[in-house]
């Protein structure tokens, strides 16, 4: 069983009587991918940096791989790597130069050209940063949290602002991460990015965790389950539909029903049964399943969107 390297025990942070973090607990274990998720003003990123040795908590104790937060912050910050939101290096220096630039302030490091072929920058090594796409820059800079070969790295919104392709080619480098035993600590305010690269997620809300767990077990337990998504029907097939289904509603201009399903597919065979029924045809029925989104908003009242706090 993986060992525990990060251990939040009951932390809080309080400015004046304004409690930002309020009793938060949790355990991250070795090579894991972990997300944390919060909306605007949950916390998350007073948590964050506490973890990062850059705030210091009013009470409650951090460990990070053995070692306290209070007493033994610069152990710490020789076995971390940290890639800060809307990170940027030297525009006129190139890639290499840049890491080069980085590896320097550590008194050990990883092999610069490893670290350039690992995350796929060879082509590039000798351009100039400022003429880098997204995905690349992003690339460079989860290298230069590396330079220290860190165990654990903290990745703060590491696809802000990216287009598609560079989000998945930001995605695979975090892959790489995790498949050489790094430990990734991952904030995002993309649930499809949490849903596809997390082991485990916490969701913090007004200061404290709401619900922690696998992306799974959460969708499970907060999502509100499937759907049976029923659209473009004529007026006779949705008056039977709502009447015929408890808990479905009529969803705006576009004639969506939505029915909850605790069987998909009985569901859906009454379903058709219905529609056949009124012999009014329906242009599409389907599942939709639920996703971390729904999990989001149960558990917070909100969508995540891109603030910090």
């Amino acid at each position: 069983m993986e060992k525990n390297v990060i251990v939040v025990e009951t932390l809080h942070k309080k400015y004046g009587d304004f409690a930002a973090v309020d009793g938060v607990s949790f355990s991250i274990r070795q090579g894991e991918i972990f997300a944390f998720l919060g909306p605007n003003g949950a916390g998350k990123t007073t948590t964050v940096e506490m973890l990062e040795c850059l705030r210091t908590p009013t009470s409650g104790k951090i460990t990070i791989l053995g070692f306290d937060v209070a007493r033994e912050e610069a152990k710490i910050k020789e076995k971390i790597g940290v890639l800060p939101q809307s990170f940027n290096a030297q525009d006129w220096l190139t890639v290499k130069e840049n890491i080069t630039y980085f590896a320097k302030m550590y008194p050990r490091h990883v092999n610069i050209e490893r670290l350039i072929d690992t995350f796929d920058l060879k082509e590039k090594e000798n351009a100039l940063f400022r003429r880098l796409s997204g995905g690349q820059k992003q690339r460079v800079g989860i290298a230069i949290a590396l330079v220290n070969d860190p165990e654990i790295v903290f990745l703060d919104e590491p696809t802000t602002g990216l287009d598609p392709r560079a989000r998945r080619e930001v995605w695979a480098s975090i892959r790489e991460l995790k498949s050489r035993g790094k430990t990734v600590f991952l904030t995002t305010h993309y649930m499809d990015e949490a849903q596809n690269l997390a082991d485990r997620i916490a969701v913090i809300n007004r200061g404290r965790i709401v619900a922690e767990g696998s992306p799974d077990d959460l969708i499970d337990a907060f999502g509100g389950g499937s759907t049976l998504v029923i659209r473009g029907c004529e007026e006779m097939a949705q008056k039977q539909l709502l009447e015929r289904f408890s808990g479905s509603q009529l969803e705006n201009d576009e004639v969506l029903i939505s029915v909850a399903c605790s069987d998909g597919f009985a569901d859906i065979t009454k379903a058709m049964t219905v529609i056949r029924e009124t012999e009014s045809p329906c242009k599409e029925l389907y599942v939709r399943k639920a996703t971390l989104e729904d999990v989001f908003l149960n558990l917070t009242g909100e969508k995540l969107g891109e603030e910090t706090d």
